[in-house]
């Protein structure tokens, strides 16, 4: 299998090395990190699964991939703007993947990747929860 891969400003690298300009430099650590850490490495994807419209896109898209058009309808509610941001967060991260399809006019298609699939399950157990327990936040969820 191969290694897994951090991001750092649009670029990929394998974890536990660093990257010097154009070069590979020497493997740091495999450590996976500390969240609780304020310099972890983590905290940006956990903000990131951690955004509800990040966690709903992953859900929507656990099923195949969806257009932009059919994303915004599922989640009712957003704007095609937040909507945009979010999927290129997601893109980003490595969490899915956008393809261009060749059509007039051009059609977009975002599909989950590995790690977007493997992301996928704990945040479905998380908005099966959420409904399951809706009754008990009260004020929570008024707004």
């Amino acid at each position: 299998m191969q290694d897994p891969l951090v991001t750092r400003k649009g670029f990929w690298y394998p974890v536990g090395t660093k990257h010097f300009g154009d070069e590979w430099s020497r493997h740091l650590s495999t450590h996976v990190g500390d969240v609780y850490s304020a310099t972890c490495p983590c905290r940006p994807i956990l903000d990131l699964l951690a955004d509800k419209w990040s966690a709903l896109i992953i859900g929507a898209l656990e099923h195949g991939p969806l257009r932009f058009g059919a994303l915004k309808a599922r989640l009712q509610g957003v704007s095609p703007k937040v909507l945009t941001a979010a999927l290129r967060r997601l893109e980003s991260g490595g969490f899915l993947t956008r393809t261009v399809l060749p059509a007039v006019p051009l059609h977009v298609e975002y599909e989950l990747t590995e790690l977007g699939r493997g992301a996928s399950e704990p945040l479905a157990a998380l908005r099966n929860w959420v409904e399951a327990n809706i009754d008990q936040f009260g004020s929570a969820t008024e707004r």
